[in-house]
């Protein structure tokens, strides 16, 4: 009967939040374009999908993805799981190393599965004409939130400031985005908003929490958050930086078939003399 009340009444709120984007969606489309859409069922009933969809993702999240979450940062913080010197409550980064493959593990495998990502990058090999692939670019991504979330957890367990980390970083995407193939910026810079979703969000957010509540003189507060952060930076570096290797690659390749068809344009040559 609980978990029925709970879902009730997070299928309330869900309404709630979804009803504005709806109101301002008929409002456009009825007063502004002076029009009714067309397959009106159809999109009642994808909205009706939307609520349900939501509403058990939340309840889900609540019970499984936050707990996790919490639950393994603590584990793997405990000073009986690490030993040495944790036991006398010294906290040296380098005991902590199974917190920052976790951390890389969890954050690779929450991106590679965020619906927003997904969508993004199919669009982006769709408008690209196949230039830029999608598995490439959720490729790419995750493995930069893989590294980013794990040198948060780095942050974390050290204590060390957080803006020290984002400068430095935005210093590296800006050095990135003067040397980065231009068509590629824009989306690149879009793939660090789209890895901040519904499934990274909640479950690296628990991982920062878990983190700074069970290491000895961290704050929940002061360096529990910030995470998200990190995911959300260096997606941006690995996408340009994805983009760069693909344009060596394919000039690679071009000089490649460029020098081959010189030889057998020789060998022929040699063969007609």
């Amino acid at each position: 009967m609980d978990l029925i009340n709970h879902i009730l009444a997070t299928a309330g709120s869900t309404v709630f939040d979804v009803l504005p984007i709806a109101l301002i969606l008929m409002f456009f489309q009825v007063a502004v374009l002076k029009t009714m859409p067309p397959n009106p069922k159809r999109i009642a009933v994808g909205f009706a999908y939307v609520l349900i969809g939501l509403t058990l993702f939340l309840v889900g999240l609540e019970m499984a993805l936050f707990p996790v979450g919490e639950t393994m940062a603590t584990q793997l913080t405990a000073p009986e799981f690490i030993g040495g010197a944790a036991l006398q409550g010294i906290v040296r980064w380098q005991d902590y190393m199974w917190v920052y493959i976790f951390a890389a593990s969890i954050g690779f495998a929450t991106t590679a599965a965020e619906p927003s990502l997904i969508a993004v990058a199919l669009k982006a090999q769709q408008v690209s004409g196949g230039a830029i692939k999608a598995s490439g670019l959720r490729f790419a991504v995750a493995i930069g939130v893989a590294i980013g979330v794990s040198l948060g957890a780095y942050r974390i367990v050290t204590g060390t400031p957080l803006h020290w980390y984002i400068i430095a970083g935005y210093v590296v995407v800006l050095a990135q985005t003067i040397w980065a193939p231009k068509t590629i910026i824009a989306l690149a810079y879009d793939s660090g908003g789209v890895t901040t979703s519904t499934v990274t969000v909640p479950v690296v957010t628990a991982l920062g929490l878990g983190l700074a509540s069970t290491i000895p003189g961290r704050s929940p507060l002061l360096d529990g958050f910030g995470l998200i952060a990190f995911a959300s930076l260096f997606p941006i570096m690995a996408v340009l930086a994805y983009a760069k290797m693909s344009e060596w690659y394919q000039a690679w390749l071009l000089k490649r078939d460029t020098e081959q068809e010189n030889k057998d344009k020789d060998v022929q040559e040699e063969s007609s003399l």
